[in-house]
């Protein structure tokens, strides 16, 4: 991976060849080698998550894989070097995931993508919907959550869409998921609105090294719109 590109939570990591090589010569027990296995030989992605202080400084990358039902749904925790990562990708887009939902949530699940379309907002899916629609798989359970990363530009936009997520008309599946700011930080929407209706004094915001809380909107503007939408 090119060391200038800098990677946020819930971007997809690509391996080559070589970290392939080098995560499955680990010590795993065997749900878990068979897991990797077959996500080696097919390809597939792996999640990056919140990165250890020294991650960078050390040249590894930390990434996370939470395995379908068939190898017992257990969240997998890997460091490979920074150079095994041919690139980063993004989760599926929400249109992208419709046909994996219940059928009663299809309709309102296009209305929303209407609202956030009217916002000039990008939904991803990520959670046990994304990771089904990227390895079909049995990830998602009857009760999981449809949870999104919504790219907002500010505090005002992120208010605005906020709003079109509330109206969600589904029972099944909650919506979930996160506002995404330029800067790669995230805050959940549930607490965003219940932190801009002053319900709350201070809001988590969710960064690749760590989380913070925040009394105001200065982290939040200014910053360049997070680059979803490619």
């Amino acid at each position: 991976m090119n060391a200038m590109v800098s990677p946020r939570r819930h971007q997809l990591a690509r391996l080559s060849e070589a970290g392939w090589t080098a995560v499955l010569g680990q010590p795993w027990d065997r749900p878990a080698r068979n897991c990797l296995t077959h996500w080696a030989m097919l390809q597939l992605p792996l999640v990056v998550t919140r990165q250890p202080i020294d991650a960078a400084a050390n040249g590894w990358i930390a990434l996370g894989l939470p395995s379908p039902a068939r190898w017992d749904r257990r969240r997998l925790a890997l460091q490979v070097p920074r150079t095994a990562v041919l690139g980063l990708d993004e989760f599926p887009r929400l249109a992208e995931v419709r046909g994996l939902l219940p059928p009663s949530a299809r309709g309102p699940v296009r209305d929303l993508q209407g609202g956030l379309d009217a916002c000039h907002a990008t939904a991803r899916v990520f959670g046990s919907y994304g990771w089904q629609a990227i390895s079909g798989l049995d990830h998602v359970r009857p009760d999981s959550d449809l949870d999104l990363s919504v790219a907002v530009e500010g505090a005002a936009h992120a208010d605005a869409v906020a709003h079109v997520l509330r109206s969600f008309g589904a029972v099944r599946p909650r919506l979930d998921g996160e506002l995404l700011f330029g800067d790669g930080a995230a805050v959940a929407w549930r607490e965003w609105i219940e932190w801009r209706a002053g319900r709350a004094r201070a809001v988590m915001v969710k960064r690749l090294d760590g989380v913070t809380l925040q009394r105001d909107t200065v982290w939040c503007e200014h910053r360049e719109l997070a680059e979803l939408a490619e």
